[in-house]
C-alpha cells in the first residue's frame, strides 16, 4: 500500500484525488488550511517549512507519492499571496519532499498548473525571473505595479512558472529515480472557480468562455489524470504537461502546441 501527500485535499481537485486514490488502495496524508491530517498555510515560508516537516514526521521519512494541488485563483486578495501559494508553496514542498521520495516505492509526483499556464511564454512572465530567485518581495512588488491586472499575472505567471519549475527538474529527479509531471486543467467545478465566478472583474468573462465540449470539468475528471500518472502504467511520462480543459488551449492555440 502506497502512501501519497496531497495538498489542498480539503476540497476541489485535492479532494476528488484523495478520493481516487484511497479508492485504489493507496494511502493518504492530507494537508490543508483546515479539515486535514496536516493543516499548514502554504502561502508562508514558516507554513511551507512546517508542512514538510510534518509530511516528513508522519511518513518516517518515506513517500510513494506527492500530488500538490493547493492553489488560489486570481480573485484571492492581496495577489502576491497567489504567487507564493500557486509557486513558492509547490517549489518548498518539491524540493523539501524529494529525499523522502526518492526513498519510496515508483515515487512519482504531479502538480496542478492551469491552462493558463500556456497563455503566456516565460521569457516574457514577468513574474518568472523573480520567481526562480525566490524573491518574495520583488514578485509583490511587481504586482503592486500591475493595476486591476495583478490578480490574473499573479494566477497565470505562477502557474506558467510552476510549470518551468517541474520541467527544470527532469534530470535531477530521475537521478533519483523520481518521476514528475503536471496537469493542467481549465474550469473545473470547484469552490475556486465559484470565487471567480462571483468576482465582479472576472466572473463575467469566465462565465461567457465555453470550452469546445460545452461544459466544465468535473473535479473527479481531473483526479483520473493525477491517478494515470501516479500508477504504472505512467512509468516513462516524464516532465509533461497534461491539458485536461475540454478543448480550449486547441481552440485557442491550434498551431502551438
Amino acid at each position: 500500500m502506497s502512501l501519497i501527500a496531497i495538498t489542498g485535499a480539503g476540497s476541489g481537485i485535492g479532494a476528488a484525488t484523495a478520493a481516487a486514490l484511497q479508492a485504489a488502495g493507496h494511502r493518504v496524508l492530507g494537508v490543508d488550511l483546515r479539515n486535514a491530517e496536516i493543516m499548514a498555510d502554504l502561502s508562508t515560508p514558516d507554513g511551507r517549512s512546517q508542512a514538510v516537516a510534518a509530511i516528513v514526521e508522519r511518513s518516517a521519512g518515506v513517500l510513494d507519492g506527492l500530488v500538490l494541488c493547493a492553489g488560489l485563483g486570481p480573485q484571492f486578495e492581496p495577489a502576491s499571496t497567489i504567487a507564493a501559494v500557486n509557486y513558492f508553496g509547490v517549489v518548498a514542498l518539491l524540493d523539501g519532499l524529494l529525499e523522502s521520495l526518492a526513498r519510496g516505492n515508483a515515487p512519482s509526483a504531479v502538480v496542478v498548473s492551469s491552462v493558463a499556464s500556456v497563455h503566456l511564454l516565460f521569457d516574457k512572465n514577468p513574474l518568472g525571473a523573480a520567481l526562480e530567485a525566490g524573491d518574495e518581495a520583488q514578485v509583490a512588488a511587481i504586482l503592486a505595479g500591475a493595476g486591476e491586472r495583478a490578480g490574473q499575472l499573479a494566477y497565470a505567471g505562477s502557474k506558467n512558472a510552476v510549470t518551468v519549475a517541474v520541467r527544470r527538474r527532469v534530470e535531477a529527479w530521475a537521478q533519483r529515480g523520481v518521476r514528475i509531471n503536471t496537469v493542467a486543467p481549465g474550469a473545473v467545478e470547484t469552490p475556486l472557480l465559484q470565487g471567480v465566478l462571483n468576482d465582479a472583474r472576472y466572473g463575467r468573462a469566465t462565465r461567457e468562455f465555453v470550452a469546445p465540449i460545452a461544459r466544465r470539468a468535473r473535479p473527479d475528471e481531473i483526479a483520473s489524470m493525477i491517478l494515470f500518472l501516479m500508477g504504472p502504467q505512467a512509468g516513462y511520462i516524464h516532465g509533461a504537461q497534461f491539458v485536461v480543459d475540454g478543448g480550449v488551449d486547441a481552440l485557442a492555440r491550434p498551431t502551438r502546441f
